[in-house]
């Protein structure tokens, strides 16, 4: 491939209203920019905000908007299989705490990945994070979880590590989610206890970055998230928590006294939680498409924004609660079911979802300097929430490289 590409007049270019930002607190989303541009890439950066006449391989973005690769944050690749039966279950009236009780849910996951062999799981995943290229992900982030043991967790996150090697993404986080749901055989406590024997092997030997765990009455507790918060200070690793899923916990104060980079779920959060959240350096990472798959309660999205917080969206794509791998479409659901506007849910898909991952000095937005992850869409940035399910996505650019064209604008490129 060329090593400068050049996108050329596009109608608008969203960018950060200044440079350098971390990332950007909900109530300046507004501030954002869109305005009539292009941009350089040479050797995998962003170099310039303009056209390189010079460049081999351009790209035509006239009629379009450019947006930055998109960054999602909560995964659970690599996984194994899918649970559509447990979904027609839910969607008849069968509450996902019944389905996990009886077998169902993280457990039924994790059997399936028992069973399936390394190449097949990582077949699996690697197709999809193809198809999360083609809807405009860039970057994205893995979690162990489904392995429920000592060498199950660890053979995970193995997993996630080769999965790097196979996808088109530049760059892959690993989150090591050591307490996803009880092992048979242990209690909540128990389990706690090995979680603390095996973090310093996780984060000496894997490539973790991150620790997380899901407090919710089928999980862990407040008492285990604190611990977890323990385990991740005296390791050097982040604090992720999935939390207020389907109930209300009030571990949102208990995350913030741990230091935790993100809360995530959040569909339940206490009024009260609400600005303490939004004064935080935590971001509240929102996961629409669990919630309206599972029929659960809409988080306070419209709340955090106006309060100032770092709001996030993702995927959670999962086998279970949200097989969902576009972007776009979350972004659809999110201007919908929080009142947010399209540069509050790209915001939240984009630096402050990079941020998240400790990545926004390198991705998330369109600044010189930063690596040439660029997403080119066919439409008005407030179109893609508003035309609901179209694929948007024209192009791709990951790492300076033309990643992917759709076949209706390969007519666009030029130097090829």
């Amino acid at each position: 491939m060329a090593t400068r590409l050049s996108i050329d007049g596009a109608d608008a270019v969203l960018r950060p209203p200044e440079d350098g930002l971390p990332h950007l607190r909900h109530d300046r989303a507004a501030h954002l920019t869109l305005e009539p541009g292009s941009v350089a890439c040479a050797d995998g950066t962003i170099v310039a905000l303009d056209v390189d006449d010079g460049a081999a391989l351009r790209f035509d973005a006239s009629g379009c908007t450019v947006v930055p690769g998109l960054v999602d944050c909560h995964t659970h690749l690599p996984f194994a299989g899918w649970r559509a039966r447990e979904y027609e279950m839910k969607v008849t009236g069968v509450p996902y705490e019944e389905i996990a009780r009886s077998g169902g849910g993280i457990a039924a996951s994790a059997r399936a990945l028992a069973e399936a062999t390394d190449e097949a799981v990582l077949t699996q995943s690697r197709d999809l994070a193809g198809e999360m290229l083609r809807w405009g992900t860039t970057t994205f982030e893995t979690k162990s979880g489904y392995g429920l043991s000592r060498d199950g967790e660890l053979r995970a996150l193995r997993l996630a590590d080769a999965l790097r090697e196979r996808v088109p993404q530049p760059q892959v986080a690993s989150t090591a989610l050591l307490a996803h749901a009880v092992p048979a055989g242990e209690t909540a406590a128990s389990w706690m206890d090995a979680v603390a024997d095996l973090v310093p092997e996780v984060a000496a030997h894997t490539p973790a970055e991150a620790l997380d765990l899901y407090v919710e009455s089928i999980a862990f507790d407040n008492d285990a998230l604190a611990r977890m918060g323990e385990l991740a200070r005296a390791h050097g690793l982040a604090l992720r928590a999935h939390v207020e899923q389907f109930a209300c916990h009030r571990s949102v104060p208990v995350a913030l006294e741990a230091g935790a980079r993100s809360v995530d779920h959040l569909a339940c959060l206490h009024p009260d939680d609400v600005a303490p959240l939004a004064a935080a350096e935590c971001a509240a990472v929102l996961l629409p498409g669990a919630e309206h798959l599972g029929a659960e309660a809409v988080a306070p999205g419209r709340a955090l924004a106006d309060a100032g917080a770092i709001c996030v969206l993702a995927s959670d794509a999962n086998p279970g609660t949200s097989p969902i791998v576009s972007l776009p479409l979350i972004v659809g659901l999110a201007v919908r079911r929080y009142g947010w506007t399209a540069r509050e849910a790209f915001l939240a898909v984009t630096l402050n979802a990079a941020w998240v991952l400790g990545r926004s000095a390198v991705v998330g937005s369109i600044e010189v300097g930063k690596r040439a992850d660029l997403v080119v869409l066919d439409v008005p940035l407030d179109h893609v929430a508003y035309r609901f399910g179209h694929h948007p996505v024209l192009a791709v650019v990951a790492g300076g490289e033309l990643a992917w064209v759709r076949e209706d604008a390969r007519a666009r490129v030029r130097g090829a």
